[in-house]
């Protein structure tokens, strides 16, 4: 079995097939997308938001610019720190490994 490539690519910097498969995964956009929404944590102290997407030779990671008001407040949303308190496990399962290490890419090393 061969190992799939791992990348971080930007939402706006993504190939067209790339973009194909997302729209084929969130044909909603944002709504869809939202729930899948992780923070990952760059060895520099700073942060980005992204969603898996994989396609038949690749797993990426796309990043999303997310811009709140409130960032305290999204990241209790993100962690599930909200009014609810679903029992249904799927806090820490969104993405089967959160090593964002192993994810090489041309933007891999954007600053927001």
């Amino acid at each position: 079995m061969m190992t799939k490539k791992r990348a971080v690519v930007s939402y706006e910097n993504m190939s067209e097939e790339l973009a194909a498969a997302f729209a084929e995964k969130y044909p909603k956009g944002f709504s869809d997308y939202l729930p899948d929404l992780i923070k990952y944590d760059k060895p520099d102290g700073s942060c980005f938001y992204a969603v898996m997407l994989e396609i038949p030779d690749a797993i990426y990671l796309v990043k999303i610019k997310v811009k709140t008001d409130d960032a305290d407040e999204l990241e209790r949303w993100l962690d599930g720190d909200d009014d609810s308190e679903g029992d249904a496990g799927e806090t820490d399962e969104a993405l089967p490994d959160d090593n964002i290490s192993q994810y090489g890419g041309d933007d891999a090393n954007d600053v927001e």
